[in-house]
């Protein structure tokens, strides 16, 4: 049987319209009156379904279809059907990881040398996709596909993501995707999520009482949207993305799912390690001369940790075995919805598990909250506290993390985990590659060097489509990964992808032809140690990857020269793809006028107005670490008045002004630990006016507490105290909301539900410093006309 020959020219798109040939007729009813019929653009006959499902923070060693102690009977499934790459790679850290995937270049190429929150204004970290490399999703759109993302997007700089956008860089806008249903950000409540469907924000279609969780919504979404596709365009292929949250922090899963693994993670990190490694030579996953890489000294023993904290570390360990196979058990009903439909040998399939090596951002104890960390304030969070909420770890109450040792042992065999770019704990990720029509050999193992943005061209290959040279009138720079789809037919075929650099907050290696050269610069978890050394005096290993499938046997001193010439190869590699200058820096980084991106703040006042909402940290000025004022213009029925002026934050951390019981109260939540209240004296008087709350800081450094005062116009109505702030960072997820609060609350005096303020708000209006007279309506004026 031949098929008709693509009748497009696809290297520029949108592939351009051509004016119909022939005879123009005066009178439509003239029997020559001939035009062809319109024929929808598909892509070339044959092309695959695509869906890629890329999983979050799960390392090499965790899924039971590479040897790991979490069951994933889906990912095992497709892999005894398909092919198991054991030398695939991702970047270390998820928004590169995401952005090189969907690209086909480098992280840097495309901006993204770390996370959207850390940008700067450098190339290669500014967080900006050139338009010289367009997204696939958006040359499979324009070559005929459906395409669709469900799940999490880490991709939009952070200037852009308010509900103002520009939404260039959002997935149903610039990203190429017709579907997105969604969060953006690196995280999220998967129990009370803050959602979007394209770029509108909506709300979770239930609660965590009546069973909602994020992973199964996305799933739902997913499967329906499949179904959808294919029942009015059965013969347009789909591009489908689903990458869950799954399973970074917060590890939240029903605890039935946790329950399953009771008992099995007692013995603790190095014998499950140990476990581990033997069941990875077991399956054949790994080599029968690899090694079992040592444990650092900034690793601790599991026989040295306090035995006070045992059962709740191993609780925490049975709480991410449980979010894991609850998360391969929603890709397994994606599975079936595909089969169900008949289009599962059309279907090319990646299952990708782990964005990068498992997360060792949870401190050596774990955390019930993992804000605690990132605002320096873990000691909180003692072992008689870990204990007392023990029972409540992955439930709607927690946003909890696993202990270091944990990821660790979830990277076995390798050294390291999650940001470190250096080593294979880091970047080595267990992918399975499911396609019936295209792959004839089942439950096979491909040892090639792969690497993540092999990805966009094989597909490219699968799909007989041309890379674009022009993409939206751009001229198109070329894709910098190498097809896979050699390796689907020849197990023994010489790899293509032989050289690769690696970097992440200055931890940086090279691959070059089986060898690697890497050095590890920084510690993820030490976010309040001393400062990293000078990259110069960065000390280098060495590895024979021909040998040493684990770079277990440092030849550093044995071959020196081998390791300069690899030296240099990185040198080269990080001038080529913008990964120069190295960037170490930390607080600089969080700060947008320091690291030199756009901020929608400028100035120490910011007004907003009511029904504004889901503005994220670094939408609304920061009150952190020192003295603020919010005032509010609002009108009080007689019948008193109910619900939040603003708030910020929620269960996890914040700080909110509200009424209850028509008394103007003001509470700062630290970490949802401690809780601080302040009440008015009297009661709202009615009619308009002007509510403050002023904070005066105390100073003298990061964190510490002030005094509030509450006023009804310029009367003071009641006084109280902070005795403790965050300084760095309320939440990854909760936003800033006027007139109401989404997500969870602040406090436990209201719900979401009943937080609508029952008044009328007129603006709401945050000043920096102490000065907090009331604000006369001219300056308000002034003050808005200036931020326009």
């Amino acid at each position: 049987m031949t098929t008709a020959p693509d009748r497009h020219a696809r290297t520029v798109l949108p592939i351009p319209d051509r004016p119909p040939a022939g005879l123009t007729t005066y009178d439509a009813k003239d029997p020559d009156t001939v035009y062809p019929p319109i024929a929808p653009l598909r892509p070339p006959a044959g092309a695959p379904n695509v869906l890629i499902v890329l999983l979050d923070d799960v390392g090499f060693g965790a899924s039971s279809a590479f040897g790991g102690p979490c069951r994933t009977p889906t990912a095992e499934r497709l892999a005894a059907a398909g092919l198991s790459y054991n030398r695939f790679h991702t970047t270390a850290l998820c928004a590169p990881t995401r952005a090189a995937l969907l690209s086909g270049r480098n992280h840097h190429s495309v901006g993204m040398g770390s996370i959207t929150e850390t940008a700067t204004s450098a190339p290669g970290n500014n967080s900006l996709r050139p338009n010289t490399k367009a997204p696939l999703a958006m040359t499979l759109k324009l070559n005929g596909y459906s395409t669709a993302q469900f799940g999490k997007c880490h991709e939009v700089p952070v200037w852009q993501s308010s509900p103002m956008g520009p939404f260039d860089a959002w997935p149903s806008a610039g990203g190429g995707f017709e579907k997105f249903y969604g969060f953006i950000g690196g995280e999220n409540n998967q129990w009370d999520p803050a959602l979007y469907d394209g770029t509108t924000p909506v709300e979770p279609p239930g609660t965590p009482e009546e069973g909602y969780h994020l992973t199964e919504d996305l799933a739902d979404h997913a499967c329906n949207w499949m179904r959808q596709q294919k029942a009015l365009m059965p013969d347009k292929p789909f591009f489908v993305y689903f990458a869950p949250g799954a399973t970074h922090a917060p590890h939240h899963v029903p605890q039935e799912w946790a329950d399953r693994y009771r008992g099995q993670f007692d013995d603790g990190w190095d014998v499950q390690r140990d476990r581990t490694f033997a069941r990875q030579k077991e399956l054949g996953i790994i080599p029968a001369d690899a090694q079992l890489t040592d444990r650092h000294a900034e690793i601790t023993a599991w026989d040295d940790m306090p035995d006070a904290l045992k059962p709740v570390l191993a609780r925490q360990m049975e709480v991410y075995a449980g979010f894991l196979e609850h998360t391969d058990h929603q890709v397994g009903r994606l599975i079936d919805t595909i089969e169900e439909l008949g289009a599962l040998d059309d279907t090319l399939i990646y299952y990708i598990v782990g964005d990068n090596g498992a997360s060792a951002e949870g401190t050596m104890n774990g955390a019930f909250n993992e804000m605690a960390n990132f605002n320096g304030m873990a000691a909180l969070e003692t072992t008689e506290f870990l204990l007392s909420k023990m029972a409540e770890f992955g439930s709607p109450s927690s946003y909890n993390h696993y202990s270091v040792g944990w990821a660790w042992a979830m990277c076995t065999p390798f050294q390291w985990t999650k940001q470190v770019a250096s080593h294979w704990g880091g970047t080595r990720n267990g992918t399975i590659v499911h396609w019936p029509a295209g792959i004839t050999e089942r439950g096979a193992q491909r040892t090639q060097f792969t690497h993540v943005i092999d990805v966009a061209p094989t597909i490219l290959e699968a799909a007989g489509l041309p890379e674009p040279v022009s993409v939206n009138g751009v001229q198109q720079a070329p894709i910098e990964g190498t097809s896979m789809l050699y390796t689907f037919a020849d197990a023994a075929a010489a790899e293509r992808h032989d050289l690769q650099y690696f970097e992440m907050f200055g931890n940086r290696g090279i691959y070059h032809q089986g060898w690697s050269a890497v050095t590890k610069h920084r510690t993820p978890w030490n976010l309040m140690g001393p400062p990293p050394p000078p990259f110069d005096d960065d000390v280098w290993e060495l590895y024979d990857g021909s040998t040493d499938y684990s770079q277990a046997d440092n030849l550093a001193d044995k071959l020196p020269d081998k390791l300069a010439h690899l030296q240099r190869l990185w040198l080269l590699e990080a001038a080529k793809y913008h990964v120069l200058p190295l960037d170490d820096r930390t607080a600089e980084r969080v700060s947008p006028e320091l690291a030199g991106r756009p901020t929608l703040i400028h100035g120490t006042s910011q007004l907003l107005y009511p029904g504004m909402g889901r503005l994220s940290e670094n939408s609304v000025v920061n009150i952190k670490n020192k003295s603020f004022t919010v005032t509010a213009d609002i009108e009080v029925p007689g019948t008193g008045a109910t619900g939040v002026i603003i708030a910020q934050g929620g269960r996890f951390g914040g700080w909110t002004v509200f009424v209850g019981d028509n008394r103007l109260r003001f509470v700062y939540n630290v970490l949802g630990i401690r809780h601080f209240a302040t009440v008015a004296d009297t009661d709202l008087p009615t009619g308009r006016h002007q509510v403050r709350m002023h904070f005066a800081y105390d100073g003298g450094g990061l964190a510490k507490g002030g005094t509030v005062t509450l006023y009804h116009d310029a009367t003071a109505a009641g006084t109280g105290r902070v005795e403790a702030t965050q300084p760095m960072i309320f939440s990854a997820d909760e936003t800033t909301d006027i007139g109401y609060e989404s997500g969870t609350t602040v406090c436990d005096e209201y719900t979401t539900a009943s937080s609508r303020f029952t008044g009328r708000i007129h603006w709401v209006r945050i000043d920096l410093g102490d000065d907090h007279h009331p604000v006369d309506p001219q300056d308000r004026l002034r003050v808005t006309m200036a931020r326009q």
